[in-house]
């Protein structure tokens, strides 16, 4: 695979509820650009918008107010005492949004840019949420069609199979790939490369972040910024009291991530008899805090599955693993 890292014409995308990550080849190390997938409403003013030109923040001028969205907005939010807006809710177009079909359009036409010679893309989608196959159907067609639109040959794979593509390589692409999101947890077991399960839950990212807030009586972005800027470790309880919440939530999506996986995995008729175990990796923005892998490996000594876990990992590039795994994706299937 180290050797498909100079197909310029590639491009990976993760599309995630929290951040957008695009990955493009360069040498034996992708290059990424991460934004934040919010966006603030702010009154339109000559100063504003000329302060948002100076410091590089993505917007755009819409009648009387500026739409400023990427990295950065979440300090404006904090600033006015009030949250982002989000164009996308638990990994899918958010419905409660009015503009969120404008605003992903928007960031992906900043981000990506227009194809030049036909670049082929491949962007991450979740598996479909309890009861909403037909949400899923939506989002991914919205966001294939502003890809094509931008001249990319555009292809969805699935989130969990990213992580097998980015981290497996090594291991015959066979075992276990699990991305901790923002909107949720994507699960897929594969075997040389193909899926024999993928699943997800809707416990994660922003479920960790909005329970914590409720119980502190903080914003969500509050939270976020405090677990994102701070030395917070699940297990070691700050003096504010958001520590302990975040430890409390942290360990409930692990939790309930693994017992969900234990439930799938002996249920399931697909899995080989000749799989005797298989390694796990995770990734995700979600499972950056310190202390992630001691929980992962704590729930999964509590589960009984199928198959003997030979190795439980972290992966290589924590919070850019999609969309490295995106990159790989879409040169294997050149």
């Amino acid at each position: 695979m180290a050797d498909a890292l100079g197909k310029d014409e590639c491009r990976g995308l993760d599309v995630g509820t929290s951040r957008i990550v695009l990955a493009k080849p360069n040498g034996e190390r992708p290059t990424y650009d991460v934004q934040l997938n919010a966006f603030i409403a702010l009154p339109y003013a000559k100063m504003t918008e000329k302060m948002l030109q100076d410091e590089g923040i993505y917007h755009r001028v819409n009648d009387k107010e500026i739409l400023a969205f990427g990295n950065r907005v979440d300090e404006f939010a904090n600033m006015l005492g009030g949250d982002t807006r989000r164009p996308m809710k638990t990994g899918l177009l958010n419905a409660g949004e009015p503009k969120s079909k404008e605003m992903m359009a928007l960031a992906l036409e900043e981000m990506c840019g227009k194809a030049k010679n036909g670049e082929k893309i491949c962007f991450s989608v979740p598996s479909a949420p309890p009861d909403g196959d037909s949400e899923l159907i939506f989002h991914q067609h919205i966001i294939k069609d502003v890809l094509t639109g931008l001249g990319y040959q555009a292809e969805a794979v699935n989130e969990g199979m990213a992580v097998v593509f980015a981290e497996l390589a090594d291991d015959d692409l066979t075992g276990i790939g699990v991305s901790f999101g923002g909107g949720l947890c994507n699960i897929s077991v594969a075997y040389l490369g193909l899926p024999i399960l993928s699943f997800c839950t809707t416990r994660a990212g922003d479920y960790i972040d909005q329970s914590a807030a409720r119980v502190t009586g903080q914003t969500p972005t509050t939270v976020r910024l405090h677990k994102e800027s701070t030395k917070f470790k699940i297990g070691e309880d700050g003096a504010n009291g958001i520590d302990q919440a975040l430890t409390i939530y942290h360990r409930d999506v692990i939790k309930h991530v693994i017992d969900e996986l234990e439930q799938r995995l002996n249920a399931s008729t697909r899995l080989p008899r000749s799989i005797r175990s298989m390694p796990l990796v995770f990734g995700g923005g979600t499972a950056m805090v310190k202390g992630f892998e001691a929980e992962m490996k704590a729930a999964l000594k509590t589960v009984k599955l199928p198959v003997e876990i030979s190795e439980i990992r972290h992966a290589k590039t924590t919070s850019n693993t999609t969309a490295k795994g995106m990159l790989l994706a879409s040169m294997l299937n050149m």
